[in-house]
């Protein structure tokens, strides 16, 4: 089922701790931060105060936007929580993918690694399984995540997802073209899978 685009007031952006990152990826975290900022929408992220995610709360705070930060307390020492925005300290990575999912009414998924992934496949496996119909947008530069979207394309080819499965998700380019993308993304809902019929 497909609904008009609800309101969006908290974007969740999941990114890259990397401070290694390329100079261009750290410039277009620090944008889509600003961008959230100057639309007055709330920053909700992992919490650190490195890579791009670090740029990103930077960005949104020096912008005079709302941020909020989640991150678990063994994360601490290494992501170097900023103590100019607020942050809230959890006990594990779970509960942080939680209350970030809770925190905000859409997603913007930047280039990062296996934990960006992570949080993004998880979010995907939620709204396919009719838990969520919360806008995901990949931002996606000289087809970063292409590769992945391979593999959803390998998923469907074989039927194992259905075709609406494309649904779920948006990509773009341009680091300008995430926000508009997550307003424009229609609410399409999956029904929860039926019961397995029982084995005999």
């Amino acid at each position: 089922m497909t609904s008009q685009p609800r309101p969006i007031e908290s974007v969740c952006v999941y990114c890259g701790s990397s401070d290694g990152a390329p100079p261009e990826l750290l410039a277009a975290a620090a944008r889509l931060g600003e961008t959230l900022a100057g639309e007055g929408l709330r920053l909700v992220y992992g919490g650190g105060g490195v890579g791009l995610m670090g740029a990103c709360a930077r960005a949104a705070h020096r912008s005079g936007g709302r941020v909020l930060g989640v991150i678990p307390k063994f994360l601490t020492s290494h992501e170097r929580p900023l103590s100019i925005v607020e942050t809230i300290i959890v006990e594990s990575m779970h509960e942080r993918k939680m209350r970030m999912f809770e925190e905000a009414d859409a997603f913007a998924v930047l280039p990062g690694a296996i934990g960006t992934l992570e949080e993004a496949i998880e979010l995907l496996s939620w709204r396919r399984l009719g838990l969520h119909a919360k806008p995901i947008v990949f931002y996606s530069p000289e087809d970063f995540w292409t590769p992945l979207f391979d593999l959803f394309e390998r998923f469907t080819e074989k039927a194992l997802v259905p075709r609406q499965f494309a649904q779920c998700w948006r990509a773009v380019t341009h680091i300008d073209d995430v926000l508009p993308a997550l307003r424009a993304m229609p609410s399409t809902t999956f029904a929860s899978p039926p019961p397995v019929a029982a084995l005999i």
